[in-house]
């Protein structure tokens, strides 16, 4: 699962995290119905903002939602999920997405794909996952030529990039193919007037994911060797967070100009959580008071954050629950499945390394463990197969049902 905006269902709420849900499940099962099962591994946070934006322009109408059947990531109960033409648009454009993300890990050698076998079967998905996303495009009206296009773009532009070359020329094809995937939603909602300002939204929504997907990626890149627009270019991580927060604003103040007859989970995603993806991109993910920890390490039991709720910025990404996790209603505390320490021995000596689980055991666990949110929002948990202690992951993220400042709007 990829993508820059990955919100805490603990700041979404119940209401808007059912609507997030029902935007994701139905990108899969989109994906699923038009492009066949193995389809389903394109589905990517970033794509659903496309059927978010196309429901936030009609409203949430029965029209538009279906009954899904159980799903095991759901814990295998049913729910009512997106459905239409929104999640259509989604699911091609996610297709082109994939495609284009498995030929740059192709050309850049990336893991397994480096070697010839396996780099020519994932050439072949992605060819194939191309194809299905402009049948899927064309079927909702939309032409994917232009995402086809940004991407065979992007390889000469980055092998023409050095330094002193303007980071946004790099950006550009990225951009482009947000803007129009993003102003088409006013077509299939059948506001033309949104248009203009969904598509300034989108151009700076790419414009983003291309420089926290660098930002994010330079350590690696530069300890492999793969191709970075912030290397290349000369760019600084100053100069790319300005860029950043530039663009954060710049999508606040499209949003402003397009008429939604419910904003509620666009305003939040686009808005809250895209500043949230930048301070995290950049580690300086702002975390509550209440979590702080005390003088003893432990957290500091406040309500509200000592005074209020302040939020102070964790240089270098630290871990603002280092000690003490952050289940909530989906992992439970740290006791359950994998949680707690190891076992002692007779007399309280040294904890005894437990047995791995066989394949089948394992597999079980995983499950279990998937599907009640252990492993992404436990602060440890039991690895499936290992029992070797793991990090949920999204320990190190801004995640606090405490409290929810915000400075970054009016609302």
């Amino acid at each position: 699962m990829f993508g820059i905006v990955r919100p805490c269902r603990h700041r979404l709420g119940e209401g808007l995290a059912a609507q997030w849900t029902a935007h994701l499940c139905g990108l899969c099962l989109a994906l699923r119905k038009d492009h066949g099962q193995f389809a389903r591994i394109a589905t990517n946070y970033d794509g659903l903002l496309v059927s978010v934006l196309t429901e936030a322009q009609t409203g949430n109408t029965a029209a538009g939602r279906r009954k899904a059947g159980p799903c095991p990531l759901r814990g295998m109960r049913t729910a009512s999920v997106a459905d239409g033409e929104g999640a259509r648009l989604a699911a091609a454009v996610s297709l082109v997405l994939a495609s284009a993300k498995v030929r740059d890990h192709v050309a850049d050698g990336d893991g397994l794909l480096a070697r010839r076998p396996l780099a020519a079967a994932a050439r072949k998905v992605a060819a194939g996952w191309g194809r299905a996303g402009q049948r899927g495009g064309g079927a909702v009206g939309f032409d994917t030529a232009v995402l086809v296009d940004a991407v065979d773009r992007q390889t000469g532009l980055e092998a023409l990039a050095g330094p002193g070359t303007p980071i946004l020329a790099v950006t550009e094809p990225t951009e482009t193919a947000t803007a129009a995937a993003f102003a088409h939603t006013a077509i299939l909602a059948g506001r033309p007037g949104n248009a203009a300002p969904l598509a300034e939204a989108g151009r700076l929504f790419g414009r983003l994911a291309h420089l926290l997907d660098a930002v994010e990626d330079q350590a690696a890149d530069a300890a492999t060797g793969a191709w970075n627009p912030l290397t290349a270019t000369g760019t600084s991580r100053a100069e790319a967070r300005r860029l950043a927060d530039d663009a954060v604003h710049g999508v606040r103040l499209a949003l402003k100009d397009a008429e939604f007859a419910d904003d509620g989970l666009v305003h939040r995603l686009l808005v809250h959580e895209l500043r949230r993806s930048v301070d995290r991109a950049f580690g300086t993910v702002p975390v509550c008071a209440a979590h702080q920890p005390g003088p003893h390490g432990t957290p500091q039991q406040y309500p509200h954050g000592p005074g209020g709720h302040p939020q102070q910025p964790v240089p270098g990404g630290g871990n603002p629950y280092a000690a003490g996790g952050h289940g909530g209603g989906f992992s439970g505390s740290s006791g359950g499945f994998g949680g707690g320490g190891g076992e002692g021995g007779p007399g309280g000596g040294q904890p005894k390394p437990p047995e791995p689980r066989g394949f089948w055991a394992g597999c079980g666990m995983f499950w279990v463990q998937f599907c009640t949110c252990r492993m992404c929002c436990a602060k440890e948990y039991e690895g499936p197969w290992s029992r070797k202690k793991r990090e949920g992951c999204c320990r190190d993220r801004d995640c606090c049902d405490v409290c929810d400042c915000c400075d970054c709007c009016d609302c």
